[in-house]
């Protein structure tokens, strides 16, 4: 398998210490994604949606856990029951918000993702498709509300 950057991440967020854990957590943080110029055509109509789903390489990852303690808990997981970027194959994904596109930049916001990270994939997000109702959220319920207060510490980076 072989998979290749389509473009990076120009964001505010240089350290992972202090970055949002998730993009929700982020609103009005803002990034460009540059789309390198061999990947441009595939920009086309893209401008038609309003948020975008990103998909990229967790490229300060050194070394992948199976189990974590995540930034909302003070217990250890599976890594396949938590969100820590500290995975087997270290890919993440955040919904944005698509603002505005210009040739190969798209300019994002709600974004909780490092400068210089590189993007592997573009998919446009929609509701109907990609929403669901979710009836359990396991070991998140007793912390959830914590979101928004939590950021990166730093503690998967090495």
């Amino acid at each position: 398998m072989q998979v290749s950057p389509i473009g990076i991440v120009h964001s505010t967020f240089c350290e992972p210490e202090g970055t949002p854990i998730q993009a929700v957590a982020s609103i009005g943080s803002k990034a460009i994604i540059e789309v390198y110029d061999e990947y441009t055509e595939g920009l086309k109509d893209i401008d038609g949606f309003s948020h975008l789903i990103l998909l990229y390489h967790f490229h300060q990852i050194k070394k992948a856990r199976l189990t974590v303690k995540p930034f909302l808990d003070d217990h250890t997981h599976g890594i396949f029951a938590t969100r820590s970027p500290a995975r087997p194959n270290p890919i993440g994904f955040s919904v944005v918000r698509l603002k505005m596109v210009d040739e190969n930049l798209l300019y994002v916001e709600d974004v909780d993702i490092l400068d210089q990270t590189p993007v592997l994939d573009i998919k446009p997000y929609i509701g109907e498709f990609d929403h669901r109702i979710t009836e359990k959220i396991g070991w998140f319920q007793k912390s959830i509300h914590k979101m928004h207060a939590v950021k990166d510490d730093g503690r998967f980076k090495g």
